[in-house]
C-alpha cells in the first residue's frame, strides 16, 4: 500500500506550505506572490486580461479515468486558452481548491505536480488561491491573469465582412477521446477484470486528457505582426464558436467542410464509432484551437504557419452562417455544441 498522509494532520496553512515549496516565478510582473493576504501583480504599463474556470467533479471531469496529474496540467491549460484568446501574454493564475476528506495530501501533490509542469509549460506563476473542505468530490477554481499591449486585445466581435476564418490545429479528437473513455469506464464496471482498450488511440486520449493552449500562436501573431479582428477558442465545438463570433461581429459567414483540419488518427477514430469527423469537429468541443479571423491582407502571412487553417470567410449578417459541404451543398450552421464537459 502506498503511504497516505491525511490533509488533517498538515492543517490549512501547512498544506498550502507543503504543496506551493517548489514554485518557481517565471515573470518580473509577479511582484508577490503565495504566502500573504494577496498577490501583488504589475504589468508594467500593459493591459490586464482576467479569466476564470470552475470545474467539478462529476460535472466537468470524472476521475475514473482521469490521473490527477492529468486535471492539474488541464486546469491550467484551459485557463491559459481563454487568455490565448484575447490574443493576451498568460501571465499568472490563482488557484482555490475543495475536497473531500477522500483525497490525502498525497492526491493533491499529484494534481499541483500537473499544475506546476503547466506552469513551467506556459511560462505562468501560480500567485496565490484557497483551500477548502468540500462535502463530495473535488471542485476547482482557476483564474488566469494575462498581459496585452495597449489596446492590442482581440475580442469576439471585431470581424469585418470579407475577413478570412481562421483556426488553429485540428479539431474533433477531444471529443472521440471522451468517447473513448467513456466506453471503457462502462465495460469496467460491467466486468473490473477487463483492462481498458486504448491501443493505438494515443492522439484522441491525449487531446481530451492533457490539451494544450496556443500560446505559440499567439507569439506567431507577435512575431508575424498579425493583428486578428475577432477570436475566440474552440471549447463547446467549431459550429458554436463560429456562431458566437457572427453573432458578436453581426455578421455571417461560409464554412468550406473541405478546409475543417481533422487529424488522420481522429478520422480512424470517428469511423470505429460510426461517427461522421466532420460532425465531431463541428459538435465535439473541448480541444482548445484558437478559432480567429484575419484580414484578407494578412492571408500570406497566416498561410506560412502549417499549424493554421484558412476555412472559410465572413459574409453580411443577412446572408447567414452556412457551411459547403464536401459534394457541394450548402447548409446552415447549427450550434449543436454537444458540450463535452457534460457527462451522461
Amino acid at each position: 500500500m502506498s503511504e497516505r498522509t491525511e490533509v488533517s494532520s498538515l492543517g490549512e496553512f501547512g498544506l498550502i506550505d507543503h504543496l506551493t515549496k517548489n514554485i518557481e516565478i517565471h515573470n518580473a510582473s509577479s511582484i508577490l506572490g503565495v504566502g500573504d493576504d494577496a498577490a501583488v501583480i504589475d504589468h508594467f504599463g500593459k493591459q490586464t486580461v482576467v479569466s476564470n474556470d470552475l470545474l467539478i467533479e462529476g460535472v466537468h471531469f470524472d476521475l475514473m479515468y482521469t490521473p490527477l496529474k492529468h486535471l492539474g496540467y488541464k486546469t491550467v491549460a484551459v485557463n491559459v486558452s481563454d487568455i490565448c484568446a484575447m490574443n493576451a501574454t498568460p501571465t499568472q493564475i490563482v488557484l482555490g481548491l475543495a475536497f473531500s476528506n477522500r483525497f490525502s495530501v498525497e492526491a493533491l501533490e499529484e494534481f499541483y505536480e500537473g499544475v506546476l509542469a503547466a506552469c513551467n509549460q506556459y511560462k505562468v506563476d501560480l500567485i496565490g488561491g484557497d483551500t477548502s473542505t468540500s462535502q463530495k468530490g473535488f471542485i476547482i477554481s482557476c483564474t488566469a491573469i494575462g498581459e496585452v499591449a495597449p489596446d492590442k486585445f482581440v475580442t469576439r466581435k471585431g470581424a469585418g465582412k470579407g475577413d478570412l476564418l481562421c483556426v488553429s490545429g485540428d479539431l474533433g479528437a477531444a471529443y472521440l477521446g471522451l468517447l473513448l473513455l467513456e466506453r471503457e469506464k462502462q465495460i469496467y464496471l460491467e466486468n473490473p477484470k477487463v483492462q481498458p482498450d486504448l491501443e493505438g488511440e494515443r492522439h484522441i486520449v491525449g487531446r481530451i486528457l492533457k490539451p494544450e493552449a496556443r500560446v505559440d500562436i499567439v507569439d506567431f501573431f507577435t512575431t508575424s505582426h498579425v493583428q486578428p479582428t475577432a477570436m475566440i477558442d474552440v471549447s463547446d465545438g467549431l459550429s458554436s464558436e463560429i456562431l458566437h463570433l457572427c453573432r458578436q461581429s453581426k455578421l455571417g459567414c461560409v464554412l468550406y467542410e473541405e478546409k475543417i483540419p481533422i487529424a488522420e488518427e481522429t478520422k480512424l477514430a470517428a469511423f470505429k464509432f460510426n461517427m461522421d469527423p466532420t460532425a465531431c469537429a463541428l459538435s465535439g468541443g473541448e480541444d482548445y484551437e484558437l478559432l480567429f479571423t484575419v484580414k484578407q491582407d494578412d492571408y500570406e502571412k497566416i498561410a506560412s504557419n502549417a499549424d493554421i487553417s484558412v476555412i472559410g470567410y465572413m459574409t453580411d449578417e443577412e446572408a447567414g452562417a452556412h457551411i459547403i459541404t464536401k459534394g457541394g451543398s450548402k447548409h446552415p450552421i447549427t450550434a449543436q455544441g454537444w458540450n463535452a464537459f457534460k457527462q451522461g
